[in-house]
């Protein structure tokens, strides 16, 4: 054909005619000298073309049958639950098109156009990793939250002045809704930056409670009525058993300290359990004429310019 360079190739004995265009593409078969009598000097792009979107299309479809059904798996081993699954799915569906997309460009002959491009996203990813550090910071301490797993979905947590059930974890904030019904969005960074207390996290939890006495009161029939509201209360486990400290002799009472423990604990539970026994404990108190006093404060007719003198100095 003119224009082209004539090439004999054997192969199994039969000689045919090949033809090596300005793209660089060897048709040795009819299909391709009937692209090229149509196509003329775009056959090897058009060639060049289909070869990318054969290796994108295999892997797409490797992805689905093999790569993706193999991440579930290993997800599944390590316990993962749907939210979690989600986006790291997405990830490595994306690394695996990007690896396709990769070799792709280099069967299709674009290797100068992959390193060019390559060039490029090296230097906007180093331009947009400045302009975007929060949102790097916060992705990486999603990824933290996902395999640490400090708390879950419906958990109920605390960290610095704040609290609530967490409503929903993404790579780059946590959701959550506060006992006041309003809802928190807060930078992942916040939550694995500082201390957060997850008080739903074991299936047990121990609740304390101070209960103030007057002076006079009996401190040994005051700890039993503590003790047997507890054991009573169908909130409040037996194993642990409940147990009672006198824990302080303050201005105008001595204080019992009450530790309790509740099973399966979510908020509304802590705050139930904690309510109704308190509850029986003043009732019980008031029945066997245990005071809970109020605070007192003890007050001198004294001025302050006549104390030293009191105590032999001058006025």
């Amino acid at each position: 054909m003119p224009g082209a360079d004539t090439v004999a190739v054997v192969g199994d004995g039969v000689v045919g005619d090949g033809l090596f265009d300005s793209a660089g593409v060897v048709g040795v078969t009819p299909v391709v000298n009937l692209l090229e009598s149509f196509l003329g000097p775009l056959t090897g792009l058009v060639i060049s073309a289909a070869i990318f979107l054969v290796v994108m299309v295999a892997a797409y479809v490797l992805n689905k049958s093999v790569f993706n059904p193999l991440v579930e798996r290993l997800l599944d081993k390590q316990g993962l639950d749907e939210h979690a699954r989600r986006p790291l799915n997405k990830i490595a569906t994306f690394l695996v098109l990007f690896v396709g997309l990769t070799i792709a460009f280099g069967a299709a002959g674009y290797e100068d156009f992959l390193r060019s491009l390559a060039t490029i996203a090296a230097a906007a990813t180093l331009a947009v990793g400045f302009a975007l550090q929060d949102v790097i910071r916060n992705f990486v301490a999603g990824v933290f939250i996902y395999t640490d797993k400090p708390f879950r979905i419906g958990d109920w947590i605390e960290w610095d002045d704040n609290s609530g059930i967490v409503e929903d974890i993404s790579f780059r904030v946590t959701r959550v809704r506060t006992f006041d019904n309003e809802l928190l969005t807060v930078p992942n960074h916040a939550l694995t930056s500082g201390v957060v207390k997850n008080p739903v996290a074991k299936k047990t939890l121990r609740l304390k409670f101070v209960f103030g006495i007057d002076y006079e009161d009996d401190i040994d029939r005051a700890t039993e009525i503590i003790v047997e509201e507890a054991e009573q209360s169908d909130a409040i486990l037996d194993d642990p058993a409940p147990s009672v400290r006198l824990t302080e002799l303050a201005d105008s009472h001595v204080g019992l300290q009450s530790r309790i423990w509740i099973d399966q604990p979510s908020r509304s539970d802590f705050v139930k359990a904690r309510a109704d026994y308190v509850k029986a404990v003043k009732e019980r108190f008031d029945e066997e004429d245990i005071t809970i006093p109020f605070p007192q404060r003890t007050v001198s007719g004294r001025n302050a310019w006549e104390e030293p003198a009191a105590f032999g100095g001058e006025p």
